[in-house]
Parts: C-alpha cells; structure tokens; sequence
C-alpha cells in the first residue's frame, strides 16, 4: 500500500464499508482464516488488486465460489527457476494454475554463468508474467575457487544489484566455512545485505553445535538443507525458519513434518528448490506439497499457513500471506483441503488461471543478452588426452540415489602414450570438463564408473555450479563431437552415437533454459532419457542428465571433476587420476 494514492485509499475505505459495489465480488467462499485457524463463511471483495473485506458484498461483477475454499495464494519460499530448464516467463505459466502467486528465486545458475547481466535479464523477463517473482541475489559466484566460471561477483559488485527493490536480499550462502572461519570477502558480502537492511538465505548441511552457532549469529535467516528433525529443531531454536523442500531431486518433507508441532510451525515454510517440468505436470507444484502435508497428519489449515503468512513475514512482504482487507488479492479457489484441487486463481484480482490453465498471455522478452554463453578456447581431441605413468587410477563413483559420488581406485589399461583404453566390459569410460566462459582452453579429463554407458557420447552445458561444459564417452572423437554439436545448438543437452545426433535439447538462454514451453520440455527430456538407456546403454538405475550435470560440485563429497582437474571434496584438494 505504499504507491496507494489518497484518491485510492477512499475509494479502498468506501468499497470495505459497503457504501461503494466492489469491483468483483467473489461470493459464498469457505475463507481460509491463517490468522485464527479457521474456516469463514462469506464473500470476498476485491477493488484495484486489493482484498478490501470479508462478509456481505455486491459488486460489478460477481463470481459465485459454490461453496468452495478460499486460500491465500501460495508463495515458493525457495527455487531456482533454471533448474526447470524454462525462461521465467514460462515457470509462470506452469505454476500459477497450481495456486502459485508468488515465489523467491535464487538466479544462482544463470549469474554464475552470465553475470548481473544474467540476473538483469531474469527481472527483465519476469515482468512478462502474473506470478510475482522476488529474487535473492546469487552470494557465491563463482561458487568454488576450484573452477572457472563466467562471473566474480564480491561484495563491491553486490552493492548495486541488492538495492533493487525486487531484490529481497542475498541468496543461499553455500560458503559456510568462510562464514563461519570469518573469512574477510565472506565478511563483506554479509556486511552488504545488513547495510541494506535485506535478508540472508541459508545453506548449511550438517552443520551443528558452535558452527551453527556462529552461522547463525551472522543473522542468516533461513535454511532449505535439512534433512533430518534434529537439523531442523537445532535451526528453529536459533532463530532460523526452515523451508521443508519437496522438489525433483531431494524430498525432504515428508521426514521432516515428523518434527512440525503446534509450536514451531509458525517458523516452517515450504519450498521446491529445483521442480522440472515433468513434476510439475505430474504432480503439481505447491498443491502437491499440501496434499503431502495432510497426507503425513497435519492439520490443512496449518499447511496453508506454512505456503502463505509464514512466508510472506519470513520475506518481509507484509502485503500478502492472507485474506485480509487492505492485502494483495492473491486469492486460490480450492474444492477441498485434502488434494488441494485448484479451480481458480487470481493474482492482484485478476483471474490469472482456472481448471488447470493459465488465462493470461504469454509474452517473452528478448533473450540475447544471455544467450551464445560460449567462450572455448583451442578445443581439441588433444586435450582429452590423459597421459598417465600408471593404469592404478582413481575414478568418480557413481552412488545410486543422490549426488554424493565415490572415491574409487580401478586398474586400467593404457595405450603407449599413457592414455586410457577403454575395455568394453569394464564399466568405465572416460569424462571431462571444457572451461566454456573465460578462453581458459582449459580441458580436465578424469575417470567415471557406474554411468553404465556402452556407446557414444553424452554432453551437458548444465554443470552445477558453475556450468562448464560436462561431457562423457566411450571414445574422444565422440566426445569431441558431441562437445562440438553442443556448442553449435547452443548449450543444452546433447546425446551422440556413430557420428550423428541421436538426441538433443538446446537451452539458448545461457546454455541452461529452453526458450520452449514446458510440455516441449518435458517431452524432450523423455525421449532423452529414453535414447541414453535404449540406445547408448546407460545403467537404468542412473538418470543419465541429472547424473552427470552434479558430477562437476565440488562441495557435495566425494569425488568430483572441474575444469581445473580432479577435486577430493573430502580433503578440499586436488588429486592425481594416477592413485
């Protein structure tokens, strides 16, 4: 209410009285109370995008809910819109018809990659949609020093970005020992938040104790890394809110309602994290986690209340969270509290989506300032080359059912001058990362067991964190094909066999999102899957892309591969390939 002129703040006044009609009038609801934890029954006004009361109204127009639930809209206190693979136009599209009216973006992939010139072009394309998109302002980037990526964002560079108002503060600080060592960059980027009075995200897996103590006396002021009732009581009771994550990759609700008591679930919020198109058409988006709260025994009201007013005064936006006069009219029409069935819904009180479609247009801005993200310098089959004095080798080995990966050791076979021979019935095949951002010419080829792929080639420009160019193959003139084709498609995902695309998904925008709807997306990452296990081989326990686009973190254990070589995450060092 702000930017309210006085001329509007009357007419606000007279249309909550019931001296003025409102402009819509949405009759016989069933209104979820978050504040009280009940059900009321009456009409909600809406006049110039703004809930003004609850009880007896006429209006302009008016929409009879038959009795239906009304909710406040649900707010995603967490996710990165890359890891859908689609722009923010089209994230948008998919979630507001699932009760989605606003969420909290990290730009993490994209500003590693693009730099602010990522994150200007993401609040540029977020103005194209219904959903109000807040962002947090990426903290580590680069997210390592143990690779190159497209940008060096500190605390100086901060100083500009945070200052926007659609700017709610600094994204997930992943560098927890630095917080917690006080080193002084560490130091800075957190003195820029407080002096601009935003918040801080958290990230701290596994941290307990004194460490804990000391990231949270930083006033970092939430945590999405939880896995555990202990993680999250030992974060409630320090002050932080924890945002249960139920996303694509990590499910992490279900485990933790465990620990959720009448007490303590005013600092629990909910959140996705990384949610791909095939969830979501699936299963939903927020909707889905309600109905998994109820699922587990909470009460819906409670549930809701996590989705909406916990999380909007966890993020300070104090014009949202419920359905209240003088609030945003983000209103979700549900037929029940038990599957979370979303009729309609209205954003600022317009009807932005209804049965499971979104109402409005779909217009995307220009994508040029993120798109061609790749900057290799002198890449050659050369540069594959390993050049071992020994075939007693470590290998990355892949774990079934996470991202955390193995430090294995494997005798292998090499040819005269020291370079890996593949055999055909040992599951190992040769990886590497290309440095794609800075002319580096950087090429680090490693080891990897347990993909399971037999022929071929498969090439990412979806490498977490920083977004190299990751690519595996039983041969380098496969690789270096496929590493080629990849750049020529503009990034993306590139399956090769026998000197032929076989499959491919190009992500335009920075090499990390589709300019395509998320259905093309979806479909297209079927059929990826499906040619990686029919016609290269792949193990069917690995899913081949999100396999591979994790094998380049180096903060998740043990053993992983940048473009500066083989990183033991264990002893936060380099290692030879030669054990």
């Amino acid at each position: 209410m702000s930017n309210m002129s006085k001329e509007s703040l009357k007419k606000l006044i007279e249309v909550a009285s019931g001296r003025m009609p409102a402009d819509t009038v949405i009759k016989n609801c069933k209104v979820v109370d978050v504040y009280n934890g009940g059900i009321v029954d009456g009409d909600i006004a809406l006049c110039d995008g703004l809930i003004a009361g609850v009880g007896k109204y006429e209006g302009k127009k008016v929409i009879d809910a038959e009795g239906k639930y009304a909710a406040p809209g649900f707010i995603d206190s967490h996710i990165h819109i890359e890891s859908s693979y689609v722009s923010p136009e089209e994230i948008g599209r998919l979630l507001v018809p699932h009760g989605g009216t606003t969420i909290i973006a990290d730009p993490h992939e994209i500003v590693n990659v693009c730099g602010i010139r990522g994150m200007n072009y993401m609040l540029e394309a977020s103005e194209q949609t219904a959903l109000d998109i807040k962002y947090m302002l990426p903290s580590c980037v680069p997210a390592t020093p143990f690779e190159h990526s497209g940008a060096n964002i500190d605390a100086e560079a901060m100083k500009e970005p945070i200052r926007d108002e659609r700017v709610l503060g600094l994204g997930e600080y992943m560098n927890y020992p630095g917080l917690i060592g006080g080193s002084e960059s560490d130091l800075d980027k957190i003195m820029t938040a407080k002096e601009t009075g935003k918040l801080i995200d958290g990230h701290s897996p596994g941290i307990s104790g004194n460490d804990l103590n000391a990231y949270a006396a930083a006033l970092v002021h939430t945590d999405h890394e939880c896995s555990t009732v202990e993680e999250m009581t030992d974060r409630i009771s320090r002050g932080l809110y924890v945002l249960l994550r139920q996303g694509s990759a990590c499910h992490n609700l279900r485990p933790l309602l465990k620990g959720l008591t009448p007490m303590n679930s005013r600092r629990c919020l909910l959140c996705s994290d990384d949610r791909q198109p095939k969830t979501i058409l699936e299963l939903g988006h927020l909707d889905n986690h309600l109905s998994i709260c109820v699922e587990e025994g909470v009460d819906a009201i409670t549930a809701i209340r996590m989705a909406s007013l916990n999380a909007a005064e966890c993020f300070r936006l104090y014009d949202r969270g419920a359905i209240a006069p003088g609030l945003r009219a983000d209103i979700v029409l549900l037929d029940n509290l038990k599957d979370f069935h979303v009729k309609k819904v209205w954003i600022e009180g317009k009807l932005a989506a209804q049965d499971g479609e979104y109402l409005l247009p779909v217009e995307k801005c220009d994508i040029t300032p993120v798109k061609g993200s790749f900057h290799v310098k002198d890449f050659s089959k050369d540069k594959l080359k390993m050049h071992l004095k020994s075939g007693h080798v470590h290998v990355i080995d892949i774990l079934p059912g996470g991202v955390v990966t193995g430090k294995g050791i494997a005798d292998v076979q090499l040819d005269e001058s020291g370079d890996f021979v593949r055999n055909p019935d040992v599951d190992i095949v040769k990886v590497a990362v290309v440095e794609r951002h800075q002319e580096t010419g950087n090429v680090a080829p490693a080891l990897l067991r347990g993909y399971g792929l037999k022929e071929g080639a498969v090439a990412l420009s979806v490498a977490h964190d920083s977004h190299n160019i990751i690519v595996v193959g039983v041969s380098d003139e496969d690789m270096v094909y496929a590493v080629e084709q990849l750049i020529a498609q503009n990034g993306g995902i590139i399956l090769v066999k026998d000197g032929e695309v076989i499959e491919s998904m190009p992500m335009p925008l920075g090499g990390l999102m589709s300019d395509q709807s998320g259905e093309w997306v979806d479909k297209k990452l079927t059929l990826i899957h499906d040619a990686a296990y029919e016609k290269l081989g792949i193990c069917s326990e690995v899913e081949p892309v999100m396999t591979l686009c994790f094998m380049s973190l180096a903060v998740i254990p043990e053993l992983k591969l940048t473009d500066m070589g083989l990183f033991d995450v264990t002893k936060f060092e380099f290692v030879s390939v030669e054990a």
